[in-house]
């Protein structure tokens, strides 16, 4: 073989050898590049997820971030949008004619009360659950003891008015919400402050005609941007974070469908003979969830047609006072400790209550002193005067 074929040869190995190392260099760089920029690429787009008003989750997504109110997992782009917010308090009716209710099925936990005349009224905590655009409806008027509730979360808290003004005589001291909001320095989102698009009278909401108070309509983002102008995000005035001020209460994954009770229905009343507003929860042991039925009637969010559901249904017994003035207020007590039940897996626990304070959070324990561990989703606190009976 002559010289000029062997430098040939060896020219051509060293190209292949060339070849084969940059190739393998440049897949080992792009895998390497290409894995690190998928991980950090929804941290990247935090602002323009946030911003994004037509926000959808992507179901496909692996649902692996515990939501602080509740212990449910979301995915990371929800998360994404929570951690940039506080939480929205938001009072919606339970009167006959406002049924059924717009966004109530985002709750991450519901507080029921009774609010006049043996009506009861909502107050649902949405931070986790509204990554997507919501309506809620109707919303209305605030009540003292929903204060106290808010002020567990440092939360948002959006309503239509409520009862009594500082300076309004006819009103009990102690029922006197606005005053309290005010003087309490509660991030206050009353609709009377707030004009459309973010809150607007919906008169055919229900296809058919309802009374102006059963109208009023507001809506997450926009309220989650006003929120924003205030300088109420998860970082308030004083430049401190939400989560820091926050405890979680404990939760834990759902029980083994051969772990699960047989306790398959909960019966509770607020007022004697108001049966509109008797509460029926169905357990449903192959979801291992409450169904819930209101004034015998499936319980339904108009906006999705579907069932309200919970995890776990605490039944809160609070001493009630009535009649403190000449609008007929009512008081519950929100601060103090008392008898409790809490119903998850198909199981009860015989309990109790405490709230040391306005501001502390309401925690719950068993027989044995030791608190309560949530089952993983959706938490439903019905407000049952003390003395009542619940049946299951």
């Amino acid at each position: 073989m002559s010289n000029q074929s062997k430098n040939y040869i060896f020219i051509f190995i060293g190209a292949l050898i060339l070849y084969l190392v940059s190739t393998g260099v440049s897949y080992a760089l792009f895998t390497n590049f290409g894995a690190k920029r998928e991980s950090v690429s929804i941290d990247e787009k935090v602002d323009e997820i946030v911003g994004d008003e037509n926000f959808q989750v992507d179901e496909s997504l692996p649902k692996t971030e515990a939501c602080p109110l509740n212990g449910k997992l979301y995915t990371k782009p929800e998360r994404a949008i929570w951690e940039k917010r506080r939480p929205l308090a938001v009072m919606l009716e339970n009167s006959v004619d406002a049924r059924p209710q717009s966004g109530i099925s985002k709750a991450d936990i519901i507080y029921e009360a009774v609010a006049e005349g043996g009506i009861t009224r909502f107050m649902g905590l949405f931070y986790c659950g509204v990554a997507e655009k919501t309506e809620f409806a109707p919303v209305r008027s605030a009540r003292t003891y929903f204060v106290d509730w808010v002020s567990e979360y440092d939360a948002l808290y959006n309503h239509v008015g409520g009862a009594g003004v500082c300076s309004d005589p006819t009103v009990d001291e102690r029922a006197k919400a606005l005053c309290q909001i005010d003087r309490y320095g509660i991030k206050d989102m009353d609709q009377f402050g707030i004009s459309f698009p973010s809150c607007y009278r919906n008169p055919d909401r229900l296809g058919r005609p309802v009374a102006t108070e059963h109208q009023m309509v507001c809506v997450s983002n926009n309220l989650f941007d006003i929120a924003k102008d205030r300088n109420w995000t998860n970082v308030d005035e004083d430049g401190v974070t939400w989560d820091k001020n926050f405890t979680s209460w404990k939760f834990e994954d759902e029980a083994d469908p051969g772990d699960r009770g047989t306790l398959d229905q909960i019966d509770l009343y607020f007022w004697n003979g108001y049966t509109d507003f008797d509460v029926t929860w169905e357990y449903d042991a192959v979801q291992n969830v409450y169904k819930r039925v209101n004034g015998g009637q499936p319980h339904k969010d108009l906006e999705i047609d579907q069932q309200l559901t919970a995890k776990n249904v605490v039944i809160q017994f609070s001493e009630e006072t009535s009649g403190i003035d000449e609008h007929k207020h009512l008081l519950y007590d929100t601060i103090g400790s008392d008898d409790a039940l809490i119903f998850q897996n198909g199981e009860v626990i015989d309990g109790t209550w405490s709230k040391q304070s306005r501001t502390a959070r309401t925690r719950f324990f068993d027989e044995n002193g030791k608190e309560i561990q949530f089952v993983r989703g959706e938490i439903w606190i019905e407000i049952v005067p003390s003395g009542n009976k619940v049946t299951y």
